[in-house]
């Protein structure tokens, strides 16, 4: 079975700090892992996401998250925080390979928790 947990149901961050979203996971083979935000009032957007190689992902909006496979954790990072910031972040685990059911860069599988971030 796989799952994927995002501890922290809000975090308050300031203006110009390090703003970490902690998301941990449990899969029993390579994960595909993605970040999505969903700002107020809009539809879900692709952050990044991670399929192989490079362990440290760039997304945008200067964005990153880093793959600890040790930790099977994704932790999202940017620093500096802006107030722009404040939204519902997800964190998405798939097993299959990203685009051939659908694609989950357009919608992330199922109903996965969310940090709502208040900066």
């Amino acid at each position: 079975a796989q799952s994927v947990t995002q501890p922290d149901d809000h975090i308050t961050v300031s203006e110009g700090a390090r703003l970490e979203l902690k998301c941990n996971y449990s899969s029993s083979v390579s994960p595909y892992l993605f970040w999505y935000v969903q700002y107020p009032n809009q539809g879900l957007q692709l952050l990044l996401k991670y399929e192989s190689g490079d362990n440290l992902i760039s997304g945008i909006k200067g964005f990153e998250a880093e793959l600890r496979r040790s930790e099977k954790s994704f932790h999202l990072r940017k620093i500096p925080a802006h107030w722009k910031d404040s939204a519902k972040y997800f964190c998405v685990l798939s097993d299959t390979v990203p685009g051939t059911a659908g694609g989950a860069e357009h919608k992330p599988p199922g109903t996965p928790q969310f940090s709502l971030c208040y900066v």
